[in-house]
């Protein structure tokens, strides 16, 4: 008989017929939020996978799509623990996942992302050969356009190990739908951040890192990440803002050498320069080319360069050009960057 009880933060949990009843090796966490159009070739590609010792925990959290998502997952609801919570963020999310977990190992899975058969089994394999403490691997990207049909890892390289400064400076990049982790682990760095914030998942990687977890990566490529349209060049402005948000909030949060907080700063006077240049690009797009100048002359005072000063110059003197030479040179720079507000 499916079970339903209510359980903490305003939630509802079903624990499906065909749940087993021992704990699992590997519980897998799957948020959920507007994820009805994707979700069943998610959850029909854990199905597909070749390691049977596993539960599947999808935490929606409080969807719009609830009605639609319900329907969608109604012939797999046996086969899963199905949580309601009220809306607080995938972070949340994620860490109500991990409280009901029974498995010792958390492996991560967004709504919309698909495993390759062998995923489970070659990461649990890898994990347990090297006793590592958490696992990723590379991604084959696809969905909105043939362009992008590349691998994670050749848009955000991992090279050597995977240690706290590695990931901090971004020579090592974790994917979250390819991670595999120890429970204990996840617990012992303090779990996912509360609050709603950006880039949840990379201030977790750096405090499992922080506390002496052991993070290794698998160069193979077992997972399929959907690029949307909003993952896409023109919401580098976005995406940009992400990263200095969580990188400021390291600095507020971990305890950092002072080689480390140089660095940082660094990071993020670079990301600043670089949020400057997208925002100058978007005025310069729609004829605001005061407010462009403004923004590229911002970017050269935390990146100086002859570039950012001859942009500069040619958007107060002769924009149009400038405008000109983005739409026949540097079409994907600017095909889908949007207007600020």
């Amino acid at each position: 008989m499916a079970e339903t009880e209510p359980t903490k933060k305003f939630s509802s949990k079903r624990v499906g017929r065909n749940v087993f009843d021992s704990p699992p090796r590997i519980s897998i966490v799957i948020p959920a939020y507007n994820a009805a159009d994707h979700i069943c070739e998610t959850l029909d590609s854990v199905k597909a996978q070749k390691f049977r010792e596993y539960e599947i925990i999808v935490v929606n959290d409080g969807s719009p799509d609830t009605d639609k998502l319900e329907r969608a997952i109604k012939m797999r609801l046996e086969d899963i623990i199905y949580i309601k919570q009220r809306n607080a963020g995938a972070a949340v999310a994620r860490n109500t996942g991990i409280e009901h977990a029974r498995g010792e190992i958390i492996a991560f899975l967004d709504a919309d992302d698909i495993w390759q058969p062998d995923y489970l089994t070659s990461q649990f394999v890898f994990l347990q050969r090297h006793s590592y403490d958490m696992v990723y691997c590379d991604a084959a990207l696809f969905g909105h356009r043939s362009a992008y049909r590349k691998t994670f890892m050749e848009t955000a390289p991992s090279e050597g190990e995977a240690d706290f400064d590695a990931i901090l400076s971004l020579r090592c990049n974790v994917i979250t739908s390819g991670t595999m982790a120890r429970k204990a682990a996840i617990v012992r760095a303090g779990m996912f951040e509360n609050d709603r914030v950006k880039a949840e998942d990379f201030h977790l990687w750096l405090r499992m890192a922080k506390t002496g977890s052991k993070i290794g990566y698998q160069r193979r490529i077992l997972l399929k990440y959907r690029v949307h349209l909003n993952s896409l060049s023109g919401d580098a402005i976005d995406r940009i803002e992400r990263a200095i948000d969580v990188f400021e909030r390291v600095e507020r949060t971990i305890e950092l050498s002072e080689q480390q907080h140089a660095d940082l700063e660094q990071t993020i006077a670079g990301l600043k320069a670089d949020l400057a240049v997208e925002q100058g690009k978007a005025f310069l797009i729609h004829g605001e080319y005061a407010e462009a100048a403004r923004s590229f002359g911002t970017a050269n005072a935390h990146r100086k360069s002859l570039k950012l000063t001859a942009i500069g110059l040619l958007t107060r003197l002769a924009p149009q050009t400038l405008l000109r030479f983005y739409k026949t040179s540097r079409p994907a720079d600017i095909a889908l960057t949007p207007r600020q507000n």
